[in-house]
């Protein structure tokens, strides 16, 4: 059993709240119209959500516990909602980790309210899980660097005021000649593509960014030259607990859905949940469930107690990894319980389907999350 504190009691009882009473109402229409849902944005801000990983200097709660128990429940009922959230937050710890004084001050306490929104573009059309092979260039110009290239897969840049773009700064192929700089969204030269159709996550957009001599101050430049990998792999592995928090809260939701379905449906008789094979597969599910859950918060609260490097990065990957293919798994016995139904545009559990396969792909494939587990275990 987990052992919450009070505090973060009280902040899943609201949560789980909001959700049910005001989010789970729009969860079908967001997935169905694909349009950004500035209401439910909106409510987060009032709740003050987007702050609870920030340190208290910049208004939050520091906790990715914290951060994980809001999106588990918001991701039992939309997967949406929960993600606007999570597109703030890897921006924030890429900034928290990399950032100067000045860009801190500047940036983070908006993104904490709110009052800011903010992407990360790393994914290019040759280059996904491949970080280093990226080949967008930022020549340096006196003071400013002049970014040239194309990215795809940004999420949130359409609602965006500055992404996180990763550029290389030399000529070869080494890690280190990465760098991150703030964009600003509407900067000259910058041309942000129309929203892509999603089969999941569809209420966030993500775009191609082309970039046509785009001009940005040294002072813009997160980190020291040549220090852009490690800040993104070290904001990645602080955000992946975040991602499995989305794969606990999508496969509950999965499970809540297919366990009144068939208690409500009847064959033979008697009620479907009756069935042994049935209750089998509810069994299988709930295990599975709580396996990740407590691998998704083991890491959070190792994230909290300041745990980095390869050891974190070991345990974001054991709980992104787990945690999403949980949610696959879960949603694909949730559809089979459906029947016929389970197909149909009729059910939400169509919905959370579809949503779950994303979350095996994005903020790292669960194939590199294999290869990063293999790699620490067998030390190369």
């Amino acid at each position: 059993m987990i052992n919450w504190t009070p505090e973060q009691l009280q902040l899943r009882d609201m949560v789980r709240r909001f959700a049910n009473e005001k989010v789970a109402p729009r969860a079908n229409d967001i997935d169905n119209s694909a349009e950004y849902p500035h209401d439910m944005f909106d409510q987060l801000r009032e709740l003050g959500l987007f702050s609870l990983p920030a340190p208290a200097e910049f208004g939050g709660m520091d906790s990715t516990v914290a951060a994980c128990l809001a999106v588990e429940e918001l991701g039992r009922v939309c997967y949406n909602t929960a993600y606007l959230l999570v597109v703030q937050w890897t921006p924030f710890a890429a900034i928290l980790a990399g950032g100067s004084k000045e860009q801190k001050e500047r940036l983070l306490p908006g993104l904490s309210t709110g009052a800011l929104r903010a992407s990360i573009s790393i994914t290019e059309p040759q280059s996904g899980s491949d970080v280093a092979g990226i080949r967008t260039r930022a020549k340096r110009d006196g003071d400013d660097y002049v970014i040239n290239g194309s990215k795809i897969w940004c999420t949130n840049a359409l609602y965006a005021d500055f992404i996180l773009v990763a550029a290389k700064t030399g000529e070869g192929n080494e890690p280190g000649t990465i760098n991150l700089f703030i964009v600003d969204a509407k900067a000259p030269g910058l041309k942000i593509g129309s929203k892509e159709p999603k089969m999941g996550g569809r209420g966030v957009p993500s775009s191609a960014l082309f970039f046509d001599n785009v001009r940005v101050h040294s002072s813009d430049r997160l980190g020291e030259e040549g220090r852009g990998f490690g800040i993104v792999m070290e904001a990645f592995n602080q955000a992946r607990p975040i991602i499995g928090a989305r794969g606990v809260g999508l496969a509950q939701g999965a499970m809540d859905h297919a366990i009144q379905f068939i208690k409500d449906r009847r064959a033979f008789n008697q009620a479907v949940s009756d069935f042994q094979g049935v209750r089998w597969m509810i069994a299988d599910m709930a295990i599975q469930i709580e396996a990740a859950r407590h691998l998704v918060y083991n890491a959070a609260s190792s994230v909290d107690a300041g745990v980095r490097g390869r050891e974190m990065g070991l345990l974001a990957a054991y709980a992104k990894c787990h945690a999403t293919d949980t949610a696959m798994k879960v949603a694909t016995d949730a559809v089979q319980l459906f029947g016929a139904a389970g197909i149909s545009n009729e059910y939400p559990i169509n919905r959370y389907f579809r949503d779950a396969k994303v979350l095996q792909i994005v903020e790292g494939t669960n194939q590199i999350q294999r290869n990063i587990i293999a790699r620490t275990i067998l030390g190369k």
